[in-house]
């Protein structure tokens, strides 16, 4: 399942074909999740975001306002299965592109994704509605809500290289939205489902990887398999942006405690974390 598109002209093709199942920003919000489960205050600093204007130009659209939730517990990864072989300058044009593609040939009311991260690593602000604020993306079918997508420019399939500065800037993103609700990249949370063409039925509770790629909610092959093998480290990366102790320190500090081979104690980050 494709989820990107091509830039230019194919755009309004493509999409319609790469971009199945992203719903709209008009999905149903009637089951919202339980609240999470605060820990420690674990955040990290705001990576600086390109804003909107300077990609969008004069392509505007007259849209709804934007929709917001209580907060952020789960970052949705993707790939646009767009070309790798971009110059860095143009990626402007690209998500202008995906724009205009999801705008006319899907009839959404914005972009999908709330972020874009081009292989140089810098981040773009995708939907309208504020970087800081919880805005209701259309990036992953039936998990929406106190999610943010986050789309890397390009195709990861697998044995692609997934280029350092773009793992470390979705690992920068990850770590500042998750950290404003306290939640760790590593933990899991429970998300309520809101429609049945995703993994899960409508109204089912879903435990997910709060830093998780699309075909964790939705049955696809986004965001490729060379992305999905790197977010385990990109977890880790995030987790230590945010203050935490990474696995790697933990096993020394249970190796000088002699600790190693008993079973470890419940951890925060799979018990009972709710989103």
């Amino acid at each position: 399942m494709l989820l990107g598109c091509l830039p230019g002209v194919a755009a309004a093709v493509a999409l319609v074909l790469c971009t199945y199942g992203v719903e709209r920003a008009a999905e149903s919000s009637a089951a919202g999740p339980a609240p999470v489960r605060r820990t420690d205050a674990h955040t990290a600093p705001r990576p600086f975001i390109v804003p909107r204007a300077i990609w969008v130009g004069g392509t505007a659209r007259e849209q709804p306002p934007p929709r917001y939730d209580d907060k952020v517990v789960a970052v949705f990864v993707h790939h646009t299965d767009s070309p790798n072989d971009y110059d860095c300058a143009a990626a402007p044009a690209h998500i202008r592109s995906l724009y205009e593609g999801q705008t006319t040939a899907r009839a959404w009311d914005d972009i999908g994704y709330n972020f874009l991260v081009d292989r140089c690593g810098t981040i773009y602000e995708g939907r309208a509605g504020g970087t800081s604020r919880p805005v209701v993306g259309a990036h992953t079918l039936g998990f929406n809500h106190r999610t943010t997508g986050v789309a890397a420019l390009g195709t990861f399939t697998a044995g692609v290289p997934v280029p350092p500065a773009m793992e470390r800037a979705i690992a920068e993103l990850a770590a500042w939205k998750l950290g404003l609700s306290g939640t760790d990249p590593r933990s899991h949370v429970r998300l309520v489902s809101s429609n049945g063409g995703s993994r899960y039925a409508a109204g089912a509770t879903a435990t997910l990887p709060a830093l998780a790629g699309h075909n964790d909610g939705f049955m696809t092959s986004c965001p490729g398999a060379a992305l999905q093998a790197r977010l385990p480290a990109i977890r880790e990366t995030a987790a230590q942006l945010q203050g935490r102790r990474t696995d790697a320190v933990r096993r020394q500090e249970q190796a000088r405690e002699g600790t190693q081979g008993q079973a470890p104690a419940q951890d925060d980050r799979t018990a009972g974390v709710s989103g």
